[in-house]
This record gives C-alpha cells, sequence and structure tokens, in this order.
C-alpha cells in the first residue's frame, strides 16, 4: 500500500522559534514555556540530587526565580562575595503590574520545613519496617516445630510481638467469615428427604377366637 504524500501531521512538522509579536500571545506563552522550564528544573533537582536555580525576567519587567534549595544558595556557591557562608536575606520577587503574569514565591523557611517533616516520615516509615521485621522474626521463632504461623508459641512473644499477632488472628478470623458466609449465601439448598411411608405390621388374628 502506498501512502500519500499530503501534507505532514503537526507532530512532524518543525516549529520555527522566533519572537511572538502580538503582546497577549507572548505573555501567556512566556507564562506557559515558564512554569515547564521551573518543573524541569524540580525534576533535575529531585531526580538527580543537583542544586539548581532558574532565574527568568518577562517583558514586562517581572522577575521570576525558582531554586533547590534556594536561589541565594546557589548562587552563593559562584559568589566570592559570600564565600564566608554567610546566609543573605533572600530577594524579593516583585509583581511589575500590568504583566498578566501570576507571580509564585517559595518562602525558604517553608520549603526547609516541608523537607524536615519528610525526613522525618522517612525515618518513622523505616523504623516501623523494622519493628515489623523484628516481630515477623520473633513469631518465626515461636513457630518452631509448628507448621502454621496462628500455631506459634504465645509464650514466647514479648509485649511487641503479642499485639500484632493478635491483630494477625482476627484479620484471619474476619476472613474466614466472610468466605464462610460468601459460600453460605452461593450454595444451592440441598432438597429436603424424601418422605417414607410407615409400614404397619399385619396383626395374625389367628390364634385369637371370637
Amino acid at each position: 500500500m502506498v501512502r500519500s504524500r499530503g501534507r505532514p501531521s503537526l507532530g512532524r512538522q518543525r516549529i520555527e522559534i522566533r519572537r511572538i509579536d502580538n503582546s497577549g500571545r507572548r505573555q501567556v506563552t512566556f507564562s506557559k514555556r515558564r512554569n515547564g522550564l521551573f518543573k524541569k528544573a524540580s525534576e533535575l533537582s529531585t531526580l538527580c540530587g543537583a542544586s539548581v536555580a532558574v532565574v527568568a525576567f518577562s517583558s514586562a519587567g517581572n522577575v521570576f526565580a525558582f531554586g533547590q534549595p534556594t536561589v541565594d544558595a546557589v548562587v552563593r556557591r559562584f559568589d566570592p562575595l559570600h564565600a564566608d557562608g554567610a546566609d543573605p536575606a533572600p530577594a524579593a520577587v516583585e509583581d511589575g503590574g500590568g504583566g498578566g503574569d501570576d507571580v509564585v514565591v517559595a518562602d525558604p523557611e517553608e520549603l526547609d520545613a516541608l523537607r524536615r517533616a519528610e525526613e522525618q516520615t522517612k525515618a518513622q516509615v523505616a523504623a516501623e519496617q523494622a519493628r515489623m521485621r523484628d516481630v515477623g522474626d520473633k513469631v518465626t521463632q515461636a513457630m518452631a516445630g509448628r507448621a502454621l504461623w496462628w500455631e506459634a508459641d504465645v509464650e514466647a512473644l514479648g509485649e511487641a510481638e503479642l499485639p500484632e499477632f493478635v491483630r494477625a488472628l482476627e484479620r484471619l478470623r474476619d476472613s474466614v467469615h466472610r468466605h464462610a458466609s460468601t459460600l453460605a449465601s452461593t450454595a444451592t439448598p440441598l432438597p429436603p428427604p424424601p418422605e417414607q411411608e410407615e409400614e404397619v405390621p399385619e396383626l395374625d388374628v389367628s390364634d385369637y377366637s371370637f
């Protein structure tokens, strides 16, 4: 089958990169491309652990910045005036007005609080995983010589393992109960047994005289 050599689809066309003359379209494009640029910078920092700083000035004179961990922390690494490690105040990002651009300013203190909360959550998850592994090891030891886990020797379990063991037994009980209820609701009822007629023995009256 010969394919027609018509006009290529939009996906195959090359978009010419040049200045947009229409001011409205230019502002909309700047806003969309700026958000995409900041998103890519955030992904680069998250995936690679890189320190990233992006500063963009719109045609209206508005400044937009994104930094991870902060713009100042990244710029400070290339600024000999701040080689002593002093932490200058973060630069203000102002809206010049009339540009139609949305200004999003990330507070460094809020970012630090989010990072601390994330690290704390990771530590809690790791501790809980370690605790559950320890519980599993203790239950495995208590199962010595037994085929099924619920036959474990409860005397060998401590205060940390017994509540988890009880919850596991309760989940097993509920699962068995639900399965039994499902089987009972879907099972075909058995027909009643057939009624049997009781045979009355014949009375032999030959030995009786009337």
